[in-house]
């Protein structure tokens, strides 16, 4: 099993085998063990067009979750929100939340950070509304992203019951009671560090101290005869994620 993950250098995966109990059969697990920001290499960081980071990026948002434990922007602005602003994510309730439960002053909530304050961080990248139809990219990135959305599909299509990489929490919590007092969001994230740093380390802060979200999978295991199957979608799940790095790693804008 090992040897099925060693490629995948994206985020630091394991397994552990979890005994059962009773009526309980024991369980495989994928575990994360990376905490923060993943690498976006040049969607991030490269002088290609917005264009083109953005459509690369708005794949990474639409898949990467099926495998890899990982929260996004929208994942983090409502955690934000209930946590700044009691859930409100428009200025004027925000603002208002600030002065009922907050003690803040009215003269002094420009300095505030509002929901709109918080999205205008956003770089233009990282917008969905940026990215463009497959035609008006380069071959080469096309190409790339042809190749994700195939591992990906093959991920979706593992029957249920037959899949590494799904999660049934109520089983989850079966096994590991103390993972219902974890944080619900996971420890990795799509989310730039550069633009929301101080979100980010409040949400690692608390994660640190329950814990985070880090199962990619749980897989019953009631009887031997399953293992193959385990071990098959194990196989398809590492294929998408080298897929992600594939993506991460090409720079269309020096090829």
């Amino acid at each position: 099993m090992l040897d099925i993950l060693k490629p995948v250098e994206l985020a630091d995966l394991g397994v552990a085998v979890l005994r059962g109990d009773g009526d309980r059969p024991p369980a495989l697990v994928v575990t994360c063990e990376s905490v923060g920001q993943l690498d976006l290499g040049w969607i991030e960081d490269s002088d290609a067009p917005v264009a083109w980071r953005a459509t690369a990026y708005a794949a990474l948002e639409r898949m990467l979750g099926r495998v890899l434990p990982v929260f996004g922007y929208q994942d983090l602005f409502e955690e934000i929100a209930r946590w700044y602003w009691e859930g409100e994510t428009d200025d004027a309730a925000a603002r208002q939340v600030l002065v009922d439960y907050h003690g803040a002053e009215e003269d002094d909530l420009d300095g505030q950070s509002l929901p709109s304050t918080m999205n205008a961080r956003r770089p233009a990248w990282m917008i969905a509304a940026n990215a463009v139809p497959p035609a008006r990219l380069p071959i080469g990135l096309r190409r790339t992203l042809v190749a994700l959305r195939r591992t990906f599909e093959a991920v979706e299509q593992i029957p249920p019951g037959c899949d590494a990489w799904h999660v049934d929490h109520e089983i989850l919590f079966d096994h590991l009671p103390d993972l219902e007092e974890a944080l619900h969001l996971p420890p990795v994230t799509l989310v730039p560090f550069d633009q929301f740093a101080c979100e980010l380390d409040d949400i690692g802060r608390h994660g640190m101290e329950v814990g985070f979200s880090d199962v990619a999978g749980l897989y019953p295991l009631p009887d031997a005869d399953r293992i193959d199957d385990w071990f098959a979608s194990l196989r398809l799940g590492a294929t998408f994620l080298c897929a992600v790095q594939e993506l991460i790693r090409f720079d269309p804008s020096s090829s």
